[in-house]
């Protein structure tokens, strides 16, 4: 069994993620081989993560899906592999109002050591209190160590390293800023790891820095053994025994743990793409994830094979997000143009005037697709502009158990909303 450490920070924008593919890619150069799993709802970083590695990565979403599925994700996560790296989600304490699933939470469920990312630009002493109040603020969770990100010069170095010294906090690493290593981003984060033409060279760029100017030996010295079993527990049945998946980039929000859950349970996945204008295969049921179709919102307008096979497809369709935008009437785009979709469920979805809806979401079935509450959780900017009559597809709260009213619609054989499903609710 592999061992394991977290990668950490104290506030979004640290750096964890550039840390962390450059510390991936340089242990593999290394000839480890090296597994990662991303921490909370993230469709983009594990993208990048398989980039580093050549492994797939999976996500770990101690709120959405409990301590049970989160060990056993990461028991096979861990096979065959020398070292599991999870990378954080926002600071290593923030996570939903009222419930379990920061970072923090993760690594204690998982018993895993945390390396703490930190950006040093515009600080020296003032580290120390930092570090140090994070070191402190929770007895079950371990900071092994401190990378410095964004360290002006050998002078602000040694300031750094004096005040942490005096703490007894554990330097593993200093980086420099490096402007050239920058992830563009888009409204929902980073640009997809496929649409990157440079990839690998930022990639290898990150690794020589990193190799460059942390202690890899410490790294490896500051994971421990992971102890897991894998106990097999329900993530989430598959919407039938033969589906068909929507995969492209325009249709890319797909979690790797629920593909393999109903790979387990004996389903049957057929991929098309709609972009390529591609008729979706027959199956019991379709699945048109999330992704940003909004971006090709013209080209899938035209595509008929695609639009045709969707509203001639037999068996259950459901879509989430992006999906569920496809599945209605109209897709009004950042530049107020309409374009027509396949107009199986009554609604209009608008980019014209953006507003962030984002949040998890505990959600409970008024009409399927699935049974039992499950989890997941909404972001994005498009709003709902025109809905006509069709049944309520969820019963919507947050994660504090705040009502948020119902959420997405059924028509016939035909359901979707803009929640993106993780796993059924722990104890649900």
């Amino acid at each position: 069994m592999a061992k394991g450490l977290v990668i950490a920070a104290p506030h979004s924008g640290s750096g964890k993620t550039l840390v962390t593919l450059g510390l991936l890619r340089a242990l593999r150069n290394r000839g480890l081989k090296v597994s990662s799993a991303k921490a909370g709802p993230d469709y983009i970083d594990p993208g990048f993560h398989a980039a580093a590695t050549g492994r797939p990565c999976i996500n770990l979403d101690h709120w959405a899906m409990g301590e049970a599925v989160t060990r056993s994700l990461a028991t096979a996560q861990a096979r065959d592999a020398d070292l599991l790296i999870v990378e954080g989600v926002m600071g290593l304490f923030d996570g939903p109002q009222g419930a379990p699933g920061s970072t923090a939470d993760l690594a204690a469920a998982l018993g895993l050591p945390v390396l703490l990312v930190v950006d040093a630009a515009r600080q020296s002493g003032s580290v120390a209190a930092l570090v140090q109040g994070f070191q402190n603020f929770r007895a079950d969770v371990h900071v092994t160590g401190v990378i410095l990100n964004r360290v002006s010069s050998d002078r602000h170095e040694g300031m750094l390293r004096e005040a942490l010294s005096a703490i007894g906090a554990k330097v593993i690493g200093a980086l420099r800023q490096i402007d050239s290593l920058n992830i563009p981003s888009r409204h929902l984060g980073l640009v997809q790891a496929q649409e990157n033409q440079e990839l690998e060279s930022f990639i290898e760029s990150a690794a020589s820095g990193v190799a460059r100017e942390t202690f890899l030996d410490n790294i490896l010295e500051s994971t421990v053994s992971l102890n897991f079993t894998d106990s097999n527990p329900q993530i989430l049945p598959p919407l039938a025994q033969s589906v068909t998946v929507a995969k492209d980039v325009a249709f890319s929000f797909i979690y790797a743990h629920l593909l393999e859950a109903w790979r387990k349970a004996g389903a049957e996945l057929k991929f098309f793409s709609p972009l390529a204008d591609e008729a979706p295969p027959q199956a019991d049921a379709l699945f048109l994830p999330g992704g940003y179709p909004e971006l090709h919102a013209g080209k899938l307008a035209a595509n008929n094979r695609f639009l045709d096979g969707l509203r001639a497809f037999k068996g259950v369709i459901y879509g989430e997000c992006g999906g569920y935008m496809v599945l209605g009437d109209g897709l009004i785009d950042k530049d107020g143009q309409r374009h027509a979709m396949a107009g199986l469920l009554p609604v209009t979805t608008s980019f014209a005037k953006r507003k962030l809806h984002l949040g998890y979401r505990q959600l409970k079935s008024w009409n399927g697709p699935w049974s039992m509450p499950v989890r997941g959780h909404e972001f994005h900017y498009s709003t709902l502009v025109s809905e006509g009559q069709a049944p309520a597809l969820f019963e919507a709260k947050d994660a504090a158990g705040n009502d948020l009213g119902v959420m997405g619609h059924k028509l016939g054989n035909v359901m979707g909303s803009y929640a993106h499903v993780i796993s059924v609710a722990p104890n649900g």
